[in-house]
């Protein structure tokens, strides 16, 4: 600014200059001291009184016109003109303030930073209800000293039908930057934002921005210039904006949670039932809009204990009703978001309610509205940008609350009927396309035919087995509904089709209720065939993913039974197959073998080859169980040798867990003999086949087997590489060889 707009400390330091002074020169000529001049030209001062500024001028020398310059400022100052020195805008915030570490730590680092190109603008955003606003003003209170010239919250209210414009917020700041009122005046509306980011270059202040509505209210308040920082939040994103540093919020972690909750109903309430306060915690997603409802709830309810809170909150369809404290109702808060909505938005963010697993991606929100799947993306898109929807990849997801909140809009909004059809078309396309990617695995079937006209790319097997995997729990929840509806037929197609798929995800957990729920529906249909299959499938589940080998050896019983009734003899084979593999499990050894040889001999007269392989490392397993280690030795690599000789009528996947199971034996066998170089190679094979075909079950067990090979060799820094790396494996991994993993990583850590 010049002439009577002049700040007072820029001026001064303007004249001191000019007369070629220094802060020293100047303390000296006119009795004022160095830290009074030095607080003054910097703007930590207010504007002295008159008669300091006539000792001033005189130490300057200053001639009438720019001495009348400087009690002018001097007077605009201590009339309410700018005064940078304590100017703070703080609303009330919170005391109990929990967790948010590492976004602390960000901002502080961000605020370290000195005099850059432009000022740090940092925009926080999440999902209503994560505390976006506490942590600005727990931040804002914590870097306070870092910004001498001011600090100021500002309320946008970006939620309300009509916000105010960038105009009205740009005076806001200058009003409360304490710029006079004849300054304003004199500059006009039009001048406004020029005076508002020069004044903001001049000063290291710190300006929150809360509850911004979009991009065009914010853009305007950013200034270009200075050492200041700018914290705005939002619920949206605030994509459009640039050179911004993003900080999104989400739920608390478990542990903050319950220590937010603690501190509001109290260490003796929480402690008296920590289960409860978990419990309390889980029901509220970990929001701490929720969890702070509900710790106010029970501050104010000293009757009540932790643990009837956490039943009442327990009944999902009235979850969001009792999330109420006086006038504080977490859905209100969802509100706000869902009516600034567009039509479809708010349409498919209700119907995404429909959605029985945790996520879903692109093609199947498409089945939810009936939009191309481009249009759904950009919708889903619209739904995270306004923070009602999270993303993790090509994965949606609605946080519990807000899938309760989806819920009560789609029952008050949409009619049965068309929730109804909406909920069939997503199921009857989840079982559709989960036929077709479970036929890759499957003899005689592989890519989808060129008829197919689906919207998932399953042009490979390995993109099959990751849409299987992402949609699990979306499938399993149609498959469930298909079977409640009496379409036993899809039931059976859906289970024969993800058969040989099943043994690239053992683990999953949910194969025994699949087969189990096939198995039934077979029976329904009257078809001892389809029963038989479906029974030697579920056999499968119980005996090799939960190990229930007696429960296994019934089911294979029944499906012995049906197969003879049906006179199909490559289900025979398969049931004495699962007969002879859970004998052999429980050491029921002469049976065991008696049913490999049969399911051997059966399976040759069928011709099925992948069964006869499998009949054959059936026997050699129980050979090398009976003692007869070099007999076992010698079967082994005759069916390895065979395996090789006959694996281009194999199907590639079957031919490498049948590979692998091979290599395990054959390192096994030579570990009983205690020649371990040979016993390490087999196993590091059959490791390397695991991961080169993406089997993370079978890689657990046989890094296990190698770990303790290794060991037994003297190898023992290659031995935790192998014990490490099964730990790594994750969730598709076979739990118990990952915790004997863990056990002997701690026995080789111990001291």
């Amino acid at each position: 600014m010049s002439g009577e707009q002049a700040a007072f400390g820029a001026l001064l330091r303007e004249f001191r200059l000019a007369a070629s002074q220094t802060i020293e020169g100047l303390a000296e000529a006119s009795g004022v001291s160095v830290r009074g001049i030095g607080d003054l030209e910097r703007g930590r001062r207010a504007a002295p009184q008159r008669r300091t500024v006539a000792a001033l001028a005189d130490g300057l020398g200053l001639a009438e016109a720019p001495r009348e310059r400087l009690l002018t400022a001097a007077r605009a100052g201590r009339d309410g003109g700018y005064r940078p020195v304590g100017v703070r805008a703080f609303p009330r915030g919170v005391d109990d303030f929990v967790g948010r570490e590492g976004e602390l730590a960000r901002l502080a680092a961000l605020a370290e930073r000195e005099a850059v190109a432009q000022p740090v603008v940092v925009a926080v955003s999440g999902p209503p209800g994560t505390g976006k606003t506490t942590l600005a003003l727990h931040a804002a209170r914590g870097l306070a000293e870092r910004f001498p010239h001011g600090q100021l919250v500002l309320d946008l209210r970006g939620t309300d039908d009509d916000p105010p414009g960038p105009a009205e917020l740009v005076l806001r700041v200058l009003k409360a930057l304490q710029v006079a009122d004849r300054d304003l005046a004199q500059a006009g509306p039009q001048g406004h934002p020029e005076l508002y980011r020069q004044l903001l270059a001049e000063r290291r202040c710190l300006l929150v921005l809360d509850n911004a509505r979009d991009e065009a209210q914010v853009r305007p308040l950013l200034p270009a210039a200075g050492a200041g920082m700018v914290v705005v939040t939002s619920r949206r994103m605030l994509t459009g904006l640039d050179s911004v540093h993003r900080l999104p919020l989400g739920e608390l972690d478990p542990v903050a949670a319950a220590e937010l909750l603690t501190s509001l109903v109290g260490a003796d309430r929480a402690a008296a039932d920590p289960a409860a306060l978990r419990a309390v915690a889980e029901r509220c997603g970990h929001l701490p809009l929720a969890l702070r409802v509900a710790g106010n709830w029970l501050a104010t309810r000293t009757g009540w204990s932790v643990r009837r809170l956490a039943d009442r909150l327990a009944v999902e369809e009235r979850r969001l009703d009792a999330l109420a404290a006086g006038d504080v109702r977490v859905a209100a808060a969802f509100d706000l978001s869902y009516r600034q909505l567009t039509p479809a938005a708010a349409r498919l963010f209700r119907r995404l309610a429909l959605v029985p697993g945790q996520d879903t991606a692109a093609p199947g929100a498409a089945r939810l509205t009936g939009q191309p799947v481009f249009d759904a993306e950009d919708t889903l898109e619209e739904l995270v940008e306004t923070g009602l929807l999270g993303t993790d990849g090509d994965r949606y997801r609605l946080h519990d609350l807000l899938r309760l909140y989806a819920r009560t809009r789609l029952e008050a909004e949409e009619s049965a009927r068309d929730v109804d059809r909406a909920r069939a078309e997503l199921f009857r396309w989840l079982l559709d396309t989960a036929v077709v990617a479970g036929r890759w695995f499957e003899p005689g079937h592989g890519a989808p035919p060129s008829t197919w006209r689906g919207t998932v790319d399953l042009s490979t097997a390995g993109l099959a087995r990751a849409w299987l995997q992402a949609e699990g729990d979306n499938w399993l929840a149609a498959l469930r509904a298909a079977e409640a509806a009496g379409e036993h037929a899809t039931v059976v197609e859906v289970a024969e089709s993800l058969h040989w798929f099943s043994d690239q995800w053992i683990f999953w957990g949910h194969w025994p209720e699949v087969f189990g729920t096939a198995a039934r529906c077979a029976r329904a249909l009257g078809d001892p065939a389809l029963e038989a299959t479906q029974l030697n499938y579920h056999a499968w589940a119980l005996l090799v993913c939960e190990r229930r080998h007696q429960d296994s050896l019934l089911r294979s019983a029944e499906a012995l039974a049906a197969a003879e009734r049906a006179g199909d003899a490559g289900q025979q084979a398969w049931a004495h197959m699962y007969q002879g593999w859970a004998l052999q499990q429980i050491t029921d050894l002469g049976p065991a073998a008696d049913h490999m040889q049969r399911a051997a001999h059966l399976f040759e007269t069928v011709g099925d080859l992948h069964g006869g392989l499998q009949a054959r490392h059936g026997r050699a397993i129980v050979l090398a169980k009976l003692g007869l280690t070099e007999e076992a030795h010698a079967f082994y690599r005759d069916t390895l040798a065979l395996l090789e000789q006959v694996s281009d009528r194999l199907e590639p996947h079957i031919a490498d867990v049948t590979r692998i199971g091979l290599h395990a034996g054959l390192g096994s066998s030579f570990g009983v003999l205690e020649r371990w170089t040979e016993a390490v190679d087999h196993l590091t094979t059959a490791v390397a086949i695991c991961r080169a075909s993406g089997n993370t079950a079978l890689e657990s067990r046989q890094l296990v087997h190698l770990g303790n090979a290794l060991l037994s060799a003297g190898r023992p820094a290659e031995a935790r590489a192998a014990f490490a790396r099964c730990v790594s494996l994750g969730v598709h991994a076979d739990p118990r060889p990952v915790d004997e993993a863990r056990g002997v990583l701690a026995r080789l850590d111990a001291p």
